[in-house]
């Protein structure tokens, strides 16, 4: 069975119904004709049959022999067709009759007019009766006119004609359409399949002739033009697509670069600032107590280790842009592994001893060689004992550790601090990028350390990776680096030492040991009483118990913040008589806002000169009348 809506059932119902009106026309022409020819044959029958009958029977008129009319009338039974007959004289008497059964009562009384009339199926004639020029009178006749069985007859062999027509037709029409729509279902179905499959190589198979083949050729290059246009615009997107996520991922490297700056420019800041506080200080106990030997040299000493600490900050900035401008160059020759760990330590165990950590080395027996340059080795193993000492809550861990595997050193360097995240395992050797920058960690420091001892480590044929269980679990970094000669691992644990925490009277909070001591040891001079703490809750504590006058805090302590530290201060029942000092290295606007929002009544930018302790000292008087 066939779609009503298909081509080919269209074309075999065009050719069918153009077949149905043309036969149609045809058989009405006919039948008209054959209707008008039928009745002119059977009038002009029955009009001379009259006529012959007048001829006939005119001499019977014109004796009066009505039997002779009569019997002439009698001859009509030979014509079956004709159901009655009458003879009618001039003053209009019928003369003589003939009638069929039951046509007796139809035949009229008087004659009518000359000529013809059908009526109900039926032909009448009236014709005269006319001797030598003389009318005698008017014969009558009237037949059966079978026009409707002549109709019917002629309409059924017309009927069979056309639909044995028609059915020639449709078989005629069945065969030819084929070499029409046989082209155009190609072409469907191939439309078809390139819309569902979206495949533009299709192509309609076949040579055809005429207009069909035109149509085949003009679809198939259709084809090959959206199949070209489709593929050149497919590229076209793949090429914006790759172009806008590369510049989307350059829009947010950018983004993350700008705001790695502006975070780098407020820590350098900051980081600055620490050691120019307790070497402000420390000048400040040379003018003050000149002639106090032991101060002297408790001062000369701070001064000198902050002064390594900034010189340290300096020459990892300027290694960073050596490397990266490509003028940075390492001497290369032969260095032995302990000389390298000793340097090392020579820079940052004050450091790691200053937090209170546990440092463990554990190095091989017997002396490993390397290929490097040893002040480089030396400022990789310090970058990495002073980011893990830095990292790590104060009582912590932190391990050196060296071993052989297959001609590869391997230096492990971990902790027991704050940890990694997953996402910061890869990026944290990036420039800038700091694990913890919140205010409770104030030495967060530049973000290049770890940079840098990577750069070092690739420029030596080594590689470094960071392990991390997660954050709060501590953190790994592991740097493998070729070696000349392989030792037999073995050594001890080798512990660092602590430094305790010293406490006296005016409330003093900061984890930078030596400046807070300076201070203090200033104030302790001019005869006050000072309390010394480094994180926050023991700054609490502590407040809770001598009601301090004064506090002077860090901003950025361990374990509290000092705005967190300032508000709980304030909640103290004689929290409200403090004057409190924030004494930070972050010295913004937004800072200063944020330290009056929390409750302190000077904001101090390090490095703090001596003089302006001493202006907020004489000024407490003033701050009461301001308070009530």
């Amino acid at each position: 069975m066939h779609d009503t809506n298909s081509v080919r059932s269209k074309l075999i119902l065009m050719a069918v119904a153009t077949t149905i009106v043309a036969l149609l026309s045809a058989a009405v022409a006919m039948l008209a004709v054959d209707v008008r020819t039928f009745q002119k044959v059977w009038v002009d029958d029955l009009t001379t049959q009259a006529d012959i009958l007048a001829d006939v029977t005119a001499p019977a008129v014109s004796f009066n022999d009505a039997a002779a009319a009569t019997r002439n009338l009698s001859v009509l039974r030979v014509r079956p067709q004709i159901v009655a007959g009458a003879i009618y004289t001039n003053s209009g008497k019928r003369f003589a009759t003939y009638a069929r059964a039951g046509a007796e009562r139809s035949i009229p009384a008087r004659p009518g007019a000359v000529g013809y009339r059908i009526e109900r199926g039926e032909l009448e004639v009236f014709r005269p009766i006319v001797e030598n020029g003389e009318p005698l009178g008017t014969v009558y006749l009237r037949m059966r006119y079978g026009l409707l069985d002549r109709v019917v007859s002629y309409g059924a062999i017309l009927g069979g004609v056309m639909l044995a027509a028609l059915v020639i037709a449709a078989l005629v029409a069945s065969r030819l359409q084929a070499s029409i729509t046989r082209p155009l279902e190609a072409v469907t179905n191939v439309a078809r399949q390139v819309m569902l499959r979206r495949d533009f190589s299709l192509r309609v198979p076949g040579d055809e002739k005429g207009e069909i083949g035109v149509l085949i050729e003009a679809f198939n290059d259709m084809l090959a033009e959206i199949g070209r246009r489709s593929d050149a615009l497919q590229a076209a997107n793949r090429t914006l697509e790759h172009e806008m996520t590369v510049r989307e991922r350059a829009e947010q490297a950018l983004i993350l670069a700008d705001r790695r700056k502006d975070e780098f420019l407020a820590t350098l800041a900051h980081e600055l600032r620490n050691p120019l506080a307790p070497i402000r200080t420390g000048l400040d106990i040379l003018r003050i107590r000149s002639g106090d030997a032991q101060a002297t040299q408790r001062a000369t000493d701070i001064m000198e280790r902050q002064l390594r600490q900034m010189v340290r900050l300096v020459d990892d900035l300027l290694d960073v842009s050596r490397i990266n401008t490509g003028k940075f160059t390492i001497k290369m020759g032969r260095v032995e592994l302990k000389a390298v760990v000793n340097d090392a330590l020579e820079v940052v165990r004050s450091y790691i001893e200053l937090h209170g950590h546990e440092l463990e080395i554990d190095l091989p027996d017997r002396p490993v060689f390397l290929h490097g340059d040893a002040t480089r080795l030396a400022q990789i193993l310090s970058n990495l004992l002073n980011n893990a000492a830095k990292y790590t809550n104060r009582g912590g861990r932190v391990a050196l550790t060296a071993s052989v595997d297959d001609k590869i050193l391997v230096l492990d360097v971990a902790d027991s601090g704050i940890g990694l995240a997953p996402d910061m395992l890869d990026s944290v050797f990036d420039m800038f990028v700091q694990v913890d920058s919140t205010l409770e960690r104030s030495n967060a420091g530049l973000g290049v350390g770890l940079s840098l001892a990577r750069k070092l480590v690739e420029l030596h044929g080594g590689s470094i990776e960071a392990y991390s269980e997660g954050l709060g679990h501590g953190s790994r970094f592991v740097v493998r680096l070729p070696i000349v000669v392989e030792p037999e691992p073995l050594t001890k644990p080798t512990p660092a030492a602590f430094i305790s925490t010293e406490t006296y009277r005016i409330l003093l909070a900061d984890d930078n040991v030596d400046f807070v001591n300076s201070i203090g040891a200033l104030l302790t001079a001019m005869g006050h009483s000072v309390v010394i703490t480094h994180n926050g809750r023991d700054a609490l504590a502590a407040a809770a118990r001598f009601c301090p006058d004064y506090a002077f805090l860090d901003i950025g302590l361990p374990h509290m913040s000092g705005y967190d530290l300032a508000r709980g201060i304030r909640k103290l029942q004689c929290g409200s008589m403090t004057v409190l000092i924030a004494v930070t290295g972050w010295g913004q606007e937004k800072d200063r806002q944020l330290a009056f929002e929390a409750g302190f009544d000077h904001h101090m930018v390090k490095p703090v000169r001596f003089e302006q302790i001493e202006e907020i000292l004489s000024s407490r008087a003033v701050i009461k009348k301001l308070r009530t």
